[in-house]
């Protein structure tokens, strides 16, 4: 499939990659990151994440992507065949990520339809538990709450119109129409907000440094942990896209646009809601310590009390935000869909519409299981299990197969042929010795998180996920339908 796909120019592709990278962590997850881990001193060790971790594995799956043109399960087939069963583990993963991101976007959904009358009523709380998210009550798993399940379906009927077509007129296209529109509507959001009464307030809260954080071990794995998140390395999302690049392209340059765009788009968001934390700290004489909440309270709860004291400007501002949500979402999860996507077609011999078809069916199946009336508890439990142990470990897995038995030197003259920006010595022993260690700390600390947790549900439901990805990753690695190894 991949040697067929291909971006049209440079600047498609760009946008897709800013799209695979700009999703709704980049509007809920990183202004709490900040905020919780030192405030301004928080910057020092995210720059330096991005520098020693980002930006030299991102160079390493464009380089991998743009000289292989071939499935990410194919490529690692062909370092080592024993090595096949790691790519379907990671893109297996990465598929139920999609599954669950969907639902997100539901809710986002969900929220958007009521955002012009402010549906939500006056208690955001309650409205969240009943119409979107559910609770963590488990005896509800057996009741499923429509709005979720009716949008989120929507968005999957969407999502199969523009998956089915090829990577340029489908994913292309549509990112290079929502990528601007995003950043037209987020700043038109934002600036707004820094002309709200009590916007230094916010503004003040987050920046304020502590630079006692500098020292604390869980300040500096918070800021690889959100590099890791933000720009999405190692989940075969990036390479799956620079394998349907056109020739005579920079390489490395082109990763620097998207890491630097990416970056600038998250500091910039986070100022903008901060601001209007401290718009309603001041209005409503609520401490900001109180309102600052992460991922789905800010965004579900947090923000629409703001919106209610907002007035007109209110049925504005709301629902810009929930699109603005619901376009870096969507973007995201079509690159998410596509390791597996493109890792299936190329071993069955399945043609794009036939593999998009299969798997948006498998995902509405899952999309019933997570719209259930514990529908935000089991995301919880699932993200957490997904991203702190499986693609965190295949990561690292990564980095040690790329660096030690492919070896990365190998794509060195492809990434420097045209790119204004070289790689040389440093990028071989950052990804060699200097990623694999930092990844497996990372992941060691998510590991004794997951292992401190002793809640019976949450082991079983990792269990479960577990045993199938497992199950079919072998079952997968063993077939050989198609004779088309390289």
């Amino acid at each position: 499939m991949n040697k067929n796909s291909q971006w049209n120019s440079v600047f498609t592709f760009i946008m897709a990659m800013i799209g695979l990278t700009i999703g709704i962590g980049n509007i809920w997850r990183f202004s709490y990151v900040l905020y919780s881990n030192g405030g301004g001193s928080f910057f020092i060790p995210y720059i330096i994440a991005i520098l020693i971790m980002g930006i030299p594995f991102l160079i390493l799956e464009y380089g991998l992507g743009f000289s292989y043109k071939k499935s990410f399960s194919n490529l690692m087939h062909s370092i080592r065949p024993e090595f096949e069963i790691i790519a379907w583990i990671l893109v297996l993963f990465v598929f139920i990520v999609v599954i669950y991101y969907m639902v997100i976007l539901g809710w986002d959904f969900v929220y958007l339809l009521n955002s012009f009358n402010f549906g939500w009523g006056n208690d955001p709380t309650a409205f969240f538990t009943n119409h979107v998210g559910g609770s963590s009550n488990l005896a509800s798993a057996t009741t499923l709450i429509f709005p979720t399940l009716i949008c989120t379906l929507l968005l999957w009927a969407f999502f199969w119109i523009v998956s089915i077509k090829d990577v340029d007129k489908g994913i292309g296209k549509i990112s290079r129409i929502l990528m601007p529109l995003l950043f037209i509507i987020m700043i038109a959001i934002f600036v707004y907000a820094f002309t709200l009464p009590g916007f230094h307030l916010g503004i003040t809260t987050l920046l304020t440094p502590d630079w006692s954080a500098l020292f604390n071990i869980n300040v500096w794995l918070a800021a690889f942990g959100q590099t890791l998140f933000s720009l999405s390395i190692g989940q075969a999302m990036v390479y799956t896209y620079a394998s349907y690049l056109p020739k005579n392209t920079k390489l490395v340059d082109e990763v620097l646009i998207v890491v630097i765009t990416n970056s600038l788009y998250e500091i910039f968001v986070a100022f903008g809601v901060f601001s209007i934390l401290g718009y309603m700290s001041l209005t409503s004489s609520v401490p900001m310590n109180e309102l600052i909440s992460e991922g789905t309270g800010l965004v579900f709860i947090v923000f629409p009390q703001i919106f209610n004291t907002m007035g007109v400007i209110g049925h504005v501002i709301a629902p810009l935000l929930f699109i603005s949500i619901l376009f870096a979402g969507f973007t995201s999860s079509l690159a998410l869909f596509e390791p597996l996507l493109s890792s299936l077609c190329e071993k069955f011999g399945w043609n794009r519409k036939k593999g998009v078809t299969i798997l948006t069916i498998v995902a509405c199946v899952g999309t019933v299981i997570f719209s259930t009336g514990i529908s935000s508890y089991l995301v919880e439990i699932v993200d957490g299990f997904v991203n702190n142990f499986g693609i965190m470990i295949m990561i690292g897995i990564q980095a040690i197969i790329f660096g030690w038995f492919y070896g990365v030197e190998k794509v060195m003259p492809v990434l420097n042929e045209l790119s204004t920006f070289k790689v040389g010595k440093t990028w071989i022993f950052t990804i060699k010795y200097l990623l694999p260690i930092l990844l497996i700390v990372v992941w060691a600390f998510g590991v004794l998180e997951l292992i401190n947790d002793k809640n019976p549900f949450n082991i079983t439901v990792s269990i479960i996920i577990m045993i199938i990805v497992v199950g079919l990753s072998a079952a997968l690695t063993k077939l050989d339908p198609v004779k088309n190894r390289d």
